[in-house]
């Protein structure tokens, strides 16, 4: 009840500062960037693991910020909206690092089944030096996040949070609004539908393969994605 009375309360605030800023009070600006950095700064750093990244993409969300709030309407919370345009921000970044094997810094802890504890992370995240080797997993790589791009957008999310984020099935549920059996449900079948479309995309991965198969190297992962 608290946390719901505080948030209203700032709600309030952010919506008078706002105001402020489309009547022409550019100290306004000011005021929300202050209030919001430190949440904003955080996000980027669960997700990228990087401070210097995430100083960036805190700084694009407000840039962002200030040129999108004279259309903002106020259908969600001022700090929902910068939360949202930090998210993507960094999801985006996220991927750009995870296509080029920078997969040391980010999670990939999504299960290969649900028979098994291996996790696409297994797939990649080897330091042997083996250039072939090497190659495939910088294949994978790209095989991965360009199925992930196939999936829908709640989907993306919802892996995001979990795999990137590393939030919990009841932090997840909270940002969303849903309990936390749905959560899993719908990670479930993100993740069902991910390894399908990756099976699909590339016939060495075959979805219904022993996960000792998937572990394998390949030779060859010139597939179309």
């Amino acid at each position: 009840m608290a946390r719901a009375q505080s948030s209203r309360a700032e709600a309030v605030v952010d919506s008078e500062l706002v105001r402020r800023f489309n009547d022409g009070d550019q100290t306004a600006f000011v005021e929300i960037v202050t209030r919001h950095r430190v949440r904003i700064h955080a996000l980027a750093v669960r997700f990228l693991r990087n401070e210097a990244d995430a100083e960036e993409i805190a700084q694009d969300t407000f840039i962002r910020a200030h040129r999108g709030l004279a259309s903002f309407r106020g259908e969600a919370s001022l700090a929902t909206w910068l939360h949202r345009i930090a998210f993507n921000l960094a999801r985006n970044r996220y991927w750009y690092f995870f296509r080029r094997c920078r997969q040391s810094t980010v999670s990939l802890d999504c299960p290969l089944g649900p028979e098994s504890g291996a996790t696409f992370g297994d797939l990649v995240a080897t330091t042997e030096a083996n250039p072939a080797r090497q190659a495939t997993q910088d294949e994978f790589v790209v095989l991965v996040a360009a199925c992930m791009k196939q999936l829908e957008s709640s989907s993306q999310e919802i892996l995001t949070m979990r795999n990137g984020l590393h939030k919990s099935y009841d932090e997840i549920a909270r940002s969303l609004g849903i309990n936390a059996g749905t959560v899993k449900s719908r990670i479930a079948r993100a993740r069902g539908k991910l390894r399908e479309l990756i099976a699909t995309a590339c016939p060495e991965f075959p979805a219904d393969a022993p996960v000792n198969d998937w572990l394998e190297p390949v030779r060859d992962l010139n597939c179309a994605v």
